[in-house]
């Protein structure tokens, strides 16, 4: 049936006409004192059985109302999900169904008390104030029962009557259901009416129940919903913080920044006041303290972290976290491990009875499972760099040692050459000695410079340079081995260049190094080219060593500059080298502030370009 139809059985119009007709008869014969009473009789049969089908017709009406309420609930079930909307739309149609005057959605809190989630009234008014009051008596039994309840007329119910929610807001009509989903309560529905007794029936009741049951399915859905829709936000905001740390993490490779990164992010993540964190050490192993953060007392063993917390090192023989209480805070120890390996441990605490959660050890631990790969590469670093540092210096203290002796060794082959008397095989071992010496030489100024570079030992001295001087004492250096390999040399000088502001001699130094190269690595009667330019609107100045040699492949310039690496080929083989020079070049010229860029074809040559500062 539509809500317009008439039901069936329903009382027409022309009835209606003849009723007011007979009525009006009646009123008539009152008046004149004639009444026929055979006609009254008559006419009050016709009147009951009127109100009898009046009353059918309001009880049909009425389960249409039902019907069309309980198909909107069902609507909201498919609606939303949003539980306030949908805790608003229940009961409101359930307002409209029973015509209360005000309604009361309440939901289980986690106590297991009830918690008033939706008031609402006819109007489809959120109320609150003095309106919000209800009798809690009435929904606390339908919430421990699990029964519905029904009163025409509360104040009179012996069941209610001497409640003071009853008496001071003069309730009458009350009607109230459980909500049940999954087997379980999870809340009532309430609605009443201060006004009118009589207003709920058993009907009504029924009804309310009935509607209740969809409801019940729908804000379940929605209470999951929203504890799903925490949850993930949780777990997104949780992986957001992870991925904040693992940047932070990966952005050092200082053992001491990832360990107190570490500290920091799980004592935030956990909500603890303080904390430390310590790496076992020695033999036997014991857990010391490495950093500490918060509100931590410097007590008699705060360096001795197992003495501190005994339980840590429980937690490194275990492996498994330590959550409990100690000296009236909350612990949390966490061991650090690294490839099955525990090497340490963080230890969180906080004053107070709150112990630290499942969930708050759990956050942790993950955190130290993404820190302890940094903390691990960070101290391998540190380890690495720190052999490099002492194979540095060793370099360096040799190469030092090594000067004196080979002086005399020179010193004496030139002493004897210069005395004479000497048979042409005495002389040509004494020559080899004096190449060799000089050789040997070479290689420990190479390894000299190389030890003061990496050990930052290294410094240049800038001063003003004028670009004649530079280019006339490197002719006159590499001049005898270009002759010697018969090559020609060109010099392409832009007119008018700047005064330059660099180390003299350390420039000197790179470009003998780079055209010594071109001369050694280019087959004879080749040509060896010196370029000098302006760049940067005469800021600096460019220089290029170019040469018609043997060339590079793309995978041996990518190698070039690698200590001690050279060419495999058959014809650099032949060269005499360390495979150092280059190394020491490129050094040289990032300390002036620019790169060498290599350009180079097998077999067509190579050009080695970089720039220096012109003097302001």
């Amino acid at each position: 049936m539509r809500p317009n139809d008439k039901p069936e059985g329903a009382i027409t119009d022309i009835e209606l006409a003849n009723m007011r007709h007979n009525i009006n008869l009646l009123r008539s014969q009152i008046k004149s004192g004639t009444v026929d009473g055979k006609f009254l009789a008559r006419q009050v049969d016709n009147l009951g059985s009127l109100f009898d089908r009046l009353d059918l017709e309001r009880k049909q009406r009425k389960n249409v109302a039902r019907f069309e309420a309980l198909y909107n609930v069902s609507r909201v079930i498919g609606s939303s999900l949003e539980l306030q909307t949908v805790l608003n739309q229940v009961m409101d149609a359930i307002l409209q169904l029973t015509g209360a005057e005000r309604g009361f959605m309440m939901l289980r809190d986690d106590d297991g008390g009830l918690q008033v989630r939706a008031a609402r009234n006819l109007d489809q008014q959120t109320i609150g104030g003095d309106e919000f009051k209800y009798s809690r008596t009435v929904a606390n039994q339908v919430l421990d029962s699990g029964t519905p309840v029904v009163t025409t007329n509360a104040a009179e119910d012996p069941r209610f009557a001497g409640q003071a929610s009853i008496i001071a807001q003069s309730l009458r009509s009350i009607m109230a259901t459980p909500l049940r989903a999954r087997g379980n309560v999870i809340g009532v529905v309430y609605v009443d009416s201060r006004a009118l007794a009589g207003l709920f029936g058993d009907d009504d009741l029924a009804a309310l129940d009935a509607f209740a049951a969809q409801a019940a399915v729908a804000i379940d859905n929605a209470i999951l919903f929203s504890e799903t829709d925490q949850q993930l936000a949780m777990r997104v905001n949780e992986l957001t913080q992870l991925r904040r740390i693992d940047k932070q993490l990966n952005e050092t490779l200082d053992a001491d920044k990832a360990m107190l990164y570490t500290l920091e992010w799980a004592a935030r993540l956990s909500n603890a006041s303080g904390g430390y964190l310590g790496l076992l050490e020695g033999e036997p192993a014991r857990v010391r303290t490495l950093h500490r953060i918060g509100t931590t007392e410097d007590g008699k063993y705060a360096q001795s972290l197992d003495l501190l917390y005994p339980q840590s090192m429980q937690v490194v023989e275990s492996g498994k976290a330590f959550l409990g209480e100690d000296s009236g805070e909350a612990v949390l120890i966490v061991p650090v491990r690294r490839e099955q390996k525990v090497i340490g441990v963080v230890v969180l605490k906080r004053k107070g009875e709150d112990l630290f959660t499942d969930d708050q050890r759990d956050i942790v631990e993950r955190v130290i499972a993404r820190a302890a790969v940094a903390i691990e590469n960070a101290r391998l670093y540190a380890a690495v760099q720190a052999a490099d540092r002492a194979k540095s210096e060793f370099v360096g203290i040799v190469a030092h040692d090594l000067k004196s002796p080979m002086t005399s060794i020179l010193g004496y082959a030139d002493l004897t050459l210069i005395q004479g008397n000497l048979s042409d095989r005495q002389r040509q071992f004494l020559e080899r000695i004096h190449n060799t010496v000089k050789r040997m030489e070479i290689l420990v100024s190479d390894l000299a410079d190389i030890s003061r570079i990496e050990s930052g030992h290294f410094f240049m001295e800038e001063i003003r340079v004028k670009v004649a001087d530079v280019v006339q004492a490197l002719k006159d250096s590499m001049q005898p081995q270009i002759n010697e390999h018969k090559h020609t040399y060109h010099e392409k000088i832009e007119a008018d260049l700047p005064d330059l502001k660099t180390d003299y001699y350390r420039l000197l130094q790179v470009l003998t190094n780079l055209v010594s190269n071109a001369v050694k690595y280019t087959p004879e009667n080749g040509t060896i080219t010196l370029t000098l330019r302006r760049i940067n609107d005469g800021k600096r100045v460019e220089f290029s060593v170019s040469d018609t040699g043997i060339g590079l492949s793309k995978e041996n310039v990518m190698m070039l500059g690698t200590k001690f690496w050279r060419a495999e080929d058959e014809f650099t083989r032949g060269q005499p080298g360390t495979g150092l020079g280059f190394a020491i070049t490129r050094s040289l010229v990032e300390q002036m502030g620019s790169k060498i860029t290599i350009e180079s074809e097998i077999g067509k040559g190579s050009t080695f370009t970089f720039s220096v500062a012109a003097h302001p």
